[in-house]
């Protein structure tokens, strides 16, 4: 994985934290909007994360694809993420 390493496992970290807390303000009947702010948060974290992952392939491992003549292969691997993201 070519994203930085150090962020992505801190922001992993943090997400995983709110996840505990999360489980914890479920199992004591917390008010749902309070529940669901807390579940918004937990995603743009992850998907704050996937942006840092995606970033580093493109500019990694995609141009090394294109230099090296295979990347439509690697292109098309993008154009199939970005589908899933977007369902």
């Amino acid at each position: 994985m070519r994203a930085d390493k150090e962020k992505v496992v801190r922001q992993l970290k943090t997400a995983r934290g709110q996840i505990d807390g999360i489980l914890k303000m479920v199992e004591e009947d917390r008010y749902c909007i309070d529940i669901s702010n807390q579940l918004l948060a937990t995603q743009a974290i992850l998907r704050s994360i996937n942006r840092e992952v995606i970033k580093a392939h493109m500019s990694g491992c995609v141009e090394e694809a294109f230099i090296s003549g295979k990347g439509q292969e690697k292109l098309d691997e993008v154009l199939d993420l970005m589908d899933k993201l977007t369902k």
